[in-house]
């Protein structure tokens, strides 16, 4: 009887998968980096999500002001897939979320596969990254 073994096709799927997703991702992040120039990785693209949806403009930010505001990106990006949700702006500007659903278990490399997949849509949900077919 010939067994096909669905665990190493199911591997190959998800390194095609993340492989496409790779490419997209550095395209993504060139592009952005002709905008705000050379260098910027993903928690730089984090920190510019975070100033873009406290709508404060550009100005300087402090170590713990960068965490929020990545924090803010990290609920923006998520947000449309159930885990977050937006509840109010304080007094001094700042977004707030309540979580909706707990993240699942996930290993780092779901982890990156996730946030990357969220920032790319959330690039082309606000029209600023349209992938070229």
């Amino acid at each position: 009887m010939l067994r096909f073994d669905y665990s190493i096709l199911s591997n190959k799927f998800i390194l095609i998968m993340d492989y496409k997703l790779e490419q997209e991702f550095q395209k993504l992040t060139k592009q952005i980096e002709a905008d705000f120039g050379e260098g910027i990785d993903a928690e730089g693209i984090m920190v510019l999500i975070g100033v873009q949806e406290l709508g404060q403009g550009h100005k300087k930010f402090s170590k713990d002001e960068k965490i929020n505001l990545i924090h803010i990106a990290t609920c923006t990006v998520l947000e449309p897939y159930g885990y977050y949700k937006f509840t109010e702006n304080d007094d001094d500007g700042w977004p707030h979320f309540q979580i909706q659903e707990n993240l699942p278990a996930l290993d780092t490399r779901q982890q990156e596969h996730l946030i990357k997949e969220a920032v790319i849509a959330y690039f082309k949900e606000n029209e600023y990254y349209l992938k070229e077919e």
